[in-house]
């Protein structure tokens, strides 16, 4: 049997004008009445279901810089993986016959004092910053989420012994236990990470703590709370996942920051020592021939720039994409 169309009764626009009360609607005869049909089109669902994590990347595809950004990013480190594999140069040794050489197609970037190819160091030297970059934000971001939750959501005096220590540990000047871990660890990478790890937490431990406390006394939170769910269930489970927008954001541009922090340490010849080919060092050996060759240290910069622009939109845009009220 076909299914009976819904219908409903609407009164005419010029009998409602007529009708001064309730009372008089009730007494009004079926005639005053027209049947109206459902109109089917109505209760049609003309967007798509999706789910939050779709919406994310459609606002973030919407944002032409930080989709460069993201393009440069994953281009820079295919090619720092793969280049190098099937490239004849290495980022070492010693080519009497190649030395200062400008740029050309056998060389893009031209080569350094010692004859090595500029490009292909330049290939290693993103796997260095990159490794130190993203290794380094994701223990800032495990160290600062732990440390974060536990203050925001204990609160009270252990809120506020845990935050003397950050403000403590802030106090320090940086440059001077990265030194000392340096000359004790020595210059390599996982010196560097240990020692941009030391306080890079800070940031986003303070974002946690700021979200978890604003959290804490949601309905869903204190229903969870009332069915038995355990202090660590709560925070792994609800707010900690309900705040993730601005800890991502706020590990998003962590990366930059660990990648200039490892060239400043590589120019100032305290990070990353050669024959490695970091950014910093490559710039660091540039220096002496800067007015003569500017082309050895105009590419290093160049790459240091564009990676820390590229992780900076990135950032704007995972900051607009994750925020709800940008939705449209």
């Amino acid at each position: 049997m076909a299914r009976k169309k819904k219908e409903h009764v609407v009164l005419r626009q010029e009998d409602m004008l007529r009708i001064p009360d309730a009372e008089t609607y009730r007494e009004l005869p079926e005639e005053q009445f027209r049947i109206c049909p459902e109109d089917d089109e109505a209760e049609a669902i003309v967007r798509p279901s999706t789910t939050y994590w779709h919406d994310v990347w459609q606002r973030f595809r919407r944002d032409p810089m930080a989709l460069c950004g993201l393009v440069f990013i994953v281009l820079m480190t295919l090619a720092a993986i793969l280049i190098p594999r099937f490239s004849p140069y290495s980022y070492d040794g010693f080519f009497f016959k190649s030395r200062n050489l400008g740029p050309s197609w056998e060389h893009l970037c031209g080569t350094d004092q010692m004859g090595r190819d500029i490009f292909i160091r330049i290939l290693y030297g993103a796997r260095i910053s990159l490794t130190v970059g993203v290794v380094a934000a994701a223990i800032n971001f495990v160290i600062g989420v732990i440390y974060g939750g536990i203050s925001g959501y204990a609160g009270g005096r252990t809120d506020m012994i845990m935050m003397r220590i950050v403000d403590i540990l802030t106090s320090l000047p940086s440059l001077l236990y990265i030194v000392l871990i340096m000359l004790v660890l020595g210059s390599n990478v996982g010196s560097v990470i240990l020692a941009l790890c030391f306080t890079s937490w800070i940031g986003t431990a303070r974002v946690v703590r700021s979200e978890v406390m604003r959290l804490k006394h949601s309905e869903y939170v204190l229903a969870a709370r009332l069915s038995g769910a355990t202090p660590w269930y709560l925070l792994v489970h609800h707010l900690v996942p309900n705040a993730m927008g601005p800890i991502i954001v706020s590990t998003a541009f962590l990366i930059p920051s660990a990648i200039f922090s490892e060239a400043f340490l590589s120019f100032l010849g305290i990070g990353i020592q050669a024959p490695q080919a970091s950014w910093g060092t490559l710039a660091n050996e540039a220096i002496p021939v800067m007015m003569t060759y500017p082309h050895q240290l105009f590419f290093p910069v160049a790459f240091i720039c564009l990676t820390m622009f590229s992780f900076n939109f990135i950032g704007d845009g995972l900051r607009d994409a994750l925020d709800p009220r940008m939705k449209h």
